[in-house]
């Protein structure tokens, strides 16, 4: 415990203040297999692994999509080459049954005592929903995602599940073996359209935005409902340091824009549009969105001096964002700069 009264064990953070605890979940995100040499990727995956490990993240998302290996492979590899790290595995319903996903959570929890964290994804990429046959409007697939969780959530509680809905109808249901209650997962949706909150507020899980410049948030205090974002972090001592470092990591790249385009006229995710749209900000504001316009990430990026982006997340904080899923770490010293730029947040809050 420091003198301003926070608490760190690595990136997981929390600090004291009048109104109660505030406790910081941070996750990092493991490498795209589409963007890696396949004799390459296994050892990077096990390295960002461990680095997030070391660093304290309390787990690290898992993408999936038509493109990339099986998340739940991926993970099982997590699992076996780190200590604590949970794996936040993107779900599909399209892709499995409902009671697949709560087998899979209750054997990593048997083999291994390790709880698993669940990204509900409704599908944002329309040429991968084509491919699989699938027609079902934005909207409504949210509908389907609140059906297909709610099973998964009744299953891993030790219920025996009998359902019927518009998309899935299940009878006399039971998960064998049961889920130790200490593990049952965390889980995360997208809450940047209207029917990804409403769908979070009937799941009771929480919503993850890519947020907007701190200036244009809105606070989420009072929406009922845990709220995070998905946001990089590059951070010095020195701002010309960690700008140095950013445009070397990130340079322009004219064949990059041009796949970021396509990509958002063949999306309808709203959070797609929402980035793509949003006015160019001057150079040196911490809110970096030329990752993403260039196609090298999917998420702004905060960047600046410790003090810069520390402010910057104390502000996300301060309109009640409690959980951080950082972009690919960089390298293990990625992640100590990160923690630095946190622990630099929480001292205002603390």
């Amino acid at each position: 415990m420091n003198q301003a009264g926070v608490d760190i064990n690595g990136l997981g953070l929390c600090a004291d203040k009048p109104a109660g605890r505030i406790e910081v979940e941070i996750f990092s995100t493991c490498p795209e297999s589409s963007r890696v040499a396949p004799e390459l990727y296994r050892r990077q995956l096990i390295d960002v692994a461990r680095w997030s490990d070391a660093a304290g993240c309390r787990g690290i998302l898992v993408y999936s999509d038509n493109s990339l290996l099986d998340p739940w492979l991926l993970s099982q590899i997590i699992i076996e080459n780190t200590n604590a790290l949970c794996p936040l595995v993107a779900v599909q319903p399209i892709y499995m049954h409902p009671f697949t996903v709560a087998k899979i959570v209750a054997s990593f929890a048997q083999l291994y005592g390790r709880r698993i964290y669940l990204n509900m994804i409704a599908g944002g990429f329309k040429n991968d929903l084509s491919a699989l046959n699938d027609s079902t409007p934005h909207d409504e697939r949210y509908d389907r995602l609140v059906e297909y969780t709610v099973i998964i959530k009744r299953l891993l509680s030790g219920e025996t599940v009998s359902f019927e809905g518009k998309f899935y109808r299940v009878d006399k249901l039971k998960l064998s073996p049961p889920l130790p209650p200490a593990l049952f997962p965390g889980i995360f949706i997208s809450g940047s359209s209207e029917a990804g909150m409403a769908a979070a507020r009937a799941i009771g899980c929480t919503a993850i935005k890519y947020p907007r410049p701190t200036c244009e948030e809105e606070s989420v205090l009072a929406c009922g409902i845990d709220c995070g974002i998905r946001v990089g972090v590059i951070a010095r001592a020195r701002e010309d340091d960690a700008w140095a470092f950013a445009h070397n990591e990130f340079p322009e790249d004219r064949k990059g824009q041009l796949t970021r385009q396509l990509a958002t006229k063949v999306s309808d995710s709203l959070w797609h549009r929402q980035l793509a749209e949003l006015d160019k900000v001057s150079e040196r504001t911490p809110y970096w969105l030329v990752p993403f316009e260039n196609y090298k990430t999917m998420c702004p990026y905060l960047v600046g001096s410790y003090d810069t982006v520390g402010a910057e997340i104390a502000r996300y904080l301060a309109s009640g964002y409690t959980t951080f899923i950082l972009d690919i770490p960089r390298g293990a010293e990625e992640l100590n700069h990160s923690r630095i730029a946190f622990d630099r947040a929480l001292r205002p809050v603390a």
